[in-house]
């Protein structure tokens, strides 16, 4: 899908098959993008028949705040300015349309998001091989996406690894599963750190490392519990995992060290953010 998807034009050919879809009139145009956009609207058409779950009060908080966003950003509500002249005469009914084609995209997100947070919380407890994991982590990557900084999208990888942990625990007797739920962990577990290590790093401040310092102490005593079951099949694999977490711990010391010591920020970096230098001896 290419990156001009939602420009305007494509933006208000979306509104009207979206508003065909829901019964209004039909409109006698084409577009180059209707095969893309017909499947969008496919999958807003399925989403509303998703599970009956009534959204939360913070959900619904959210939701409205980014509604109102949008319509201010895009002029929804917003009077237009009139003009003189032929073209004066044209741009109200061109602007009336626009006005009405981004007010039908902003319900098709409302409604969407709401299908979306029903499935979303079908899917809190899914596990991986059941039907609705695909869209745990689908919500995951939404998350993601929706953050508004990169403590809050590292702090988010950090809840996913343990999320990945309770999985593992829970088809530990599939080995082949068990692998590739601590290799997603892992995965989360590397994203989260660096992202909170290189704001620390850069912003020369170690708060970003109190959330990795926190979310280590409670993940090592629960991976090291997994090691005490004497029924556990996958020990080395639950080791690497575990010394993943160990190096982290030591990239966080360090950099507390470098940023007390007042060293610049590092630019060497790895995997788990920037790799600090050592303090001098005389300092």
């Amino acid at each position: 899908m290419d990156s001009d998807l939602f420009s305007r034009r494509r933006a208000e050919r979306f509104a009207q098959l979206l508003d065909e879809a829901n019964g209004g009139r039909r409109h006698h145009v084409r577009s180059k993008a209707d095969g893309e956009l017909t499947a969008l609207v496919e999958v807003s058409r399925r989403l509303g028949a998703g599970p009956d779950v009534e959204p939360g009060a913070e959900f619904r908080t959210g939701l409205r705040a980014m509604l109102v966003a949008t319509a201010e950003r895009e002029g929804v509500g917003t009077p237009a300015k009139t003009t003189t002249g032929v073209r004066g005469t044209l741009l109200p009914a061109i602007t009336g349309r626009r006005a009405r084609a981004r007010g039908a995209i902003l319900v098709g997100v409302a409604a969407g998001a709401v299908a979306l947070s029903g499935i979303s919380a079908a899917s809190e407890n899914a596990l991986p091989g059941d039907a609705l994991y695909g869209m745990k982590r689908s919500t995951e990557r939404a998350q993601l996406a929706l953050a508004s900084s990169d403590i809050s999208r590292g702090q988010l990888f950090l809840d996913f690894a343990r999320t990945r942990l309770d999985e593992a625990a829970s088809v530990r007797g599939d080995r082949l599963g068990f692998s590739a739920v601590l290799d997603d962990m892992d995965a989360d577990t590397r994203q989260g750190v660096r992202l909170l290590t290189t704001v620390a790093a850069q912003r020369s401040d170690p708060v970003a490392l109190d959330a990795v310092d926190t979310f280590l102490a409670g993940q090592r005593r629960v991976v090291s519990g997994l090691l005490d079951r004497p029924d556990h099949a996958e020990r080395d694999r639950t080791r690497r995992s575990l010394a993943l977490l160990d190096a982290a711990g030591k990239r966080a010391d360090a950099l507390r060290e470098a940023i007390a010591c007042g060293l610049p920020a590092p630019q060497a970096s790895d995997a788990l953010g920037p790799a600090p230098a050592a303090c001098p001896a005389d300092r």
